[in-house]
């Protein structure tokens, strides 16, 4: 029992655990992954004993203990007796129509219930809809298709409509199995591991209680939330294109040139050239530039990621240092296909290979150079088949290796004073994460509006992710993927400028296929639009201040459910709609040459329309929304008021 309520029942009938013997076949391919088991031995434990202040629990009576309990608090430690069993299976009490909340950074689902869930960071797939013919394409191109669980960022961490939240503490592969409505079902592939239970009287305090756990992110800076980051990568034309898209009236606070360090051409597009350092030849003035942008209240960001191209300096410099991690069977690096070219996988399981990525790469040639902010990428990669410096199994890393990329940054930015103020975004997570990394994006959707990878995927990503303590998301505005004549449509392009408008931070993309893709200044009615858009952002920013400083006082995140603050179950499983804030709420078009759509107004005050002022009462309405005027209302009570009103048409 936690705080009145059942969590845990075992009986010689139901038995709530089992073990077993795994035997795990994982491959990988470029971060797509396929893991299969074919555990031996399985045995439920039908019975328990209380040894000095512990429970053991074996197979029947007069067998030998193969499952030790133990709690401390609100937690329960399982310890397998036996080394062989590596696979365990706990069985938590579900009440009748129980919602389940969380899982980390979902993309398709944000009510968990009915369904299961595997926890292993990977690429989140192209599609992600097995009956869809690009998921088939891309399956067919090295397993890439996806599907419903996959995600960059899973945390084995769940909450539950009934006010009780459940976190295991294992970085294995694990499962969350939500598919009997009368167990919630946790599979771990370790023999040891914790399992936290937090239990709250409203849902914002057990949202607020998780933070907390995993570490709050600090408020978001002004420039940040002050217009839009432009993401050109068209080398030294990148500075005319952004002077043509600021004389058009938006409002920039960022330049975002993810190609500084050069560019490498493959099959996929326009892949970047990963060594961590400028590339003159690109940027032939880049300092002088940096200064100019500073003096018209505009930063300049860049990319990382955690690895380092073989035909780069940096891994030269990385392999004669040691920092690079080695194959299982010599002391050769281990080389990651990234696609067309090889990579080192830095180390950072050796402190003195993190503190050199930190200090030496992120710290003198970012930070130091100029660089306010950058796109912190990958993270998924860790494959389960090298050698690690601590001697630390593949196995168990893989899924904290997001978490070590982030602190890597992390501790770059403290070291030159610019907590809070230097802003990286990582696409890959996992429990523990929420204190290193300041900013979540929601990785690389396909430029279209599918069910299960376009536009819509990214509010449901911000929302569930939200639950486990990560105040800030954001998405790609336009999105990302363009694979087999996929392509951007100017629908698509203005529904995301919208959306960017109405999330903390705004910030486009051109995507991996930039010249087969509409831009956001390829057209004036495509400028007009993302101008007008990033200058609404912009007027936000005072609110968005307020809601920044309020998830650092309390941690519940920007972007929330309905049903945070409306715990209604009809509610329970709406995801194409949020409250920005408590003031707000925001019905973005999420459907292709949509151009109404119908909006749950929740609670039992009226709600005021952003555009045209007019009040609504609380139920189902259908909503006019024409470009440039997403579906969007606010409480007319707001201390905000008069800062919306402003934005009306």
């Amino acid at each position: 029992m936690i705080a009145g309520r059942e969590i845990l029942r075992s009986s010689p009938e139901n038995p709530a655990f089992s073990v077993a013997r795994g035997d795990p076949d994982v491959k990988m391919v470029r971060g797509n992954f396929s893991i299969e088991d074919a555990p031996q031995d399985r045995v439920s434990l039908s019975h328990a004993w209380a040894d000095d202040g512990d429970i053991l629990l074996s197979a029947g009576t007069g067998s030998a203990p193969l499952l030790r309990l133990a709690t401390a608090g609100d937690s329960l430690t399982v310890t397998a007796l036996d080394p062989a069993h590596d696979r365990v299976w706990v069985d938590l009490v579900a009440q009748p129509g129980e919602h389940i909340w969380g899982g980390g950074e979902q993309m398709s689902y944000l009510d968990l219930s009915g369904r299961r869930f595997p926890i292993w960071t990977s690429e989140p797939g192209v599609g992600r809809d097995k009956s869809t013919e690009l998921t088939r394409l891309m399956d067919q191109n090295g397993m890439a298709g996806g599907d419903y669980w996959w995600t960059n960022y899973p945390q084995p961490t769940f909450l539950t409509s009934t006010l009780w939240a459940c976190h295991l503490g294992s970085s294995a592969y694990s499962v969350l199995d939500f598919t009997d409505a009368a167990r919630h079902r946790i599979e771990v592939w370790e023999g040891s591991f914790t399992l936290e239970f937090f239990a709250e009287d409203t849902l914002p305090a057990l949202v607020g209680t998780l933070s907390s756990r995993f570490g709050r992110q600090p408020a978001l800076p002004d420039w940040a939330i002050g217009g839009a980051i432009v993401g050109l990568k068209e080398g030294e034309n990148s500075f005319a294109r952004l002077e043509a898209i600021m004389d058009a009236g938006a409002e920039v606070s960022g330049l975002w040139c993810e190609d500084w360090i050069g560019i490498r051409q493959t099959s996929f597009g326009r892949r970047l050239f990963w060594d961590w350092s400028w590339n003159e030849a690109r940027y032939p003035a880049l300092p002088a530039r940096i200064a100019e942008l500073a003096e018209k209240g505009v930063r300049f960001l860049g990319y990382v990621n955690p690895y380092l191209a073989n035909d780069g300096k940096q891994y030269v410099e990385a392999e004669a240092l040691g920092y690079l991690a080695l194959r299982q069977d010599s002391d050769d690096v281990y080389l990651v296909d990234f696609g067309e070219f090889d990579c080192g996988v830095v180390d950072f399981t050796n402190p003195a290979a993190l503190d050199w990525f930190a200090d030496r790469v992120i710290g003198r040639e970012m930070l130091d150079f100029g660089l306010s902010g950058w796109m912190a990428d990958f993270g998924e990669y860790l494959p389960v088949d090298l050698r690690l410096h601590d001697g630390s199994d593949p196995m168990l890393m893989h899924n904290r290796w997001p978490v070590l990329w982030a602190e890597a940054n992390a501790r770059a930015v403290a070291s030159r004073g610019k907590t809070g103020e230097a802003v990286f975004f990582m696409r890959a997570g996992f429990s523990g994460v929420q204190a290193h990394c300041p900013l979540l994006w929601a990785g690389d959707q396909s430029v279209d509006f599918t069910r299960h990878d376009g536009i819509n995927t990214v509010l449901t990503a911000a929302l569930s992710a939200g639950l486990v303590g990560n105040a800030y998301s954001h998405s790609d505005v336009g999105g990302y993927t363009s694979l087999h004549g996929n392509v951007r449509t100017a629908d698509l392009i203005l529904r995301w400028c919208e959306l960017g408008a109405f999330s903390p931070v705004m910030r486009s993309h051109e995507g991996n296929r930039p010249d087969d893709n509409l831009q956001i200044d390829s057209s004036p009615e495509l400028l007009d639009a993302f101008a007008a858009m990033s200058r609404v952002h912009k007027a936000l920013a005072p609110y968005v201040r307020h809601l920044s400083d309020e998830a650092v006082a309390t941690g519940l995140p920007v972007q929330r459910p309905l049903f945070l603050h409306y715990f209604d179950t009809a509610l329970f499983a709406v995801q194409d709609q949020y409250l920005y804030g408590a003031d707000m709420l925001v019905a973005p078009i999420v459907e292709a040459d949509a151009t109404q759509r119908e909006v749950i107004l929740p609670g039992k005050q009226p709600w005021r329309h952003l555009w045209t002022g007019e009040d609504f009462a609380p139920g189902t309405h259908t909503i006019a929304a024409p470009y440039g005027q997403p579906p969007v209302f606010y409480l007319p009570n707001s201390k905000f008021a008069a800062l919306f009103d402003t934005l009306k048409a």
